[in-house]
C-alpha cells in the first residue's frame, strides 16, 4: 500500500507570535550544523574512535519575508534589542510545526522546538533598475542552540 503524504498549512512562532508574512519561493528553511552530531576517526587497523558532537545540535533558520512587514518589523525591532546591548539580551525560542495528512483526514504533526535563538547577522538590501521580485524581500538569518523534533 502507498503512503501518501499531504502538506499545508505550516506555522512558524518566534517567542509564541505567529509568523505570515512570507514571501515566495523557500519562505523558511531550518538546517542543522554541518558538523553534524556525531565525528569519527579512524586509524590503525580500521580502530575508530566516535565522540558526540553538542554543535550539531545547532541550527539556521533563514526566513524570507515581505519587507516592511508587521513580521519584518517585529524582527527587526528584536534585533536592535539584541544589538544594544547583547549581553541583557533575552534569547528567543520558536516552534516550526509542518502539518501532513494522509489523504484520508488524518494528520500528523512534525514540529520543531527552537530554543537559545540569537541574530546571525544584518538584512541584506537590493536595489536595482532591473524588475526584481528580491527588492521587496527581506532575508533573516537565526540561529538556536537546540532543535529537538517530535512527530505527534
Amino acid at each position: 500500500m502507498a503512503t501518501i503524504a499531504l502538506t499545508g498549512q505550516d506555522t512558524l512562532k518566534i517567542n509564541n507570535r505567529p509568523i505570515f508574512d512570507f514571501a515566495d519561493g523557500d519562505a523558511g528553511t531550518l538546517t542543522f550544523a554541518a558538523s553534524g552530531l556525531v565525528t569519527i576517526k579512524t586509524g590503525l587497523n580500521g580502530n575508530s574512535i566516535y565522540s558526540f558532537s553538542d554543535g550539531g545540535r545547532q541550527c539556521t533558520l533563514v526566513l524570507r519575508l515581505i519587507r516592511g512587514s508587521r513580521d519584518d518589523r517585529f524582527l527587526n525591532r528584536m534585533f536592535a534589542i539584541m544589538k544594544a546591548d547583547f549581553a541583557s539580551f533575552i534569547l528567543f525560542n520558536g516552534e516550526l510545526v509542518k502539518r501532513i495528512g494522509d489523504g484520508n483526514g488524518g494528520i500528523t504533526e512534525d514540529i520543531y522546538s527552537l530554543s537559545g535563538g540569537v541574530f546571525a547577522r544584518e538584512v541584506d538590501i537590493k536595489a536595482t533598475t532591473a524588475a526584481s521580485v528580491e527588492q521587496p524581500v527581506a532575508t533573516w538569518t537565526l540561529l538556536f542552540n537546540n532543535a529537538p523534533r517530535m512527530i505527534m
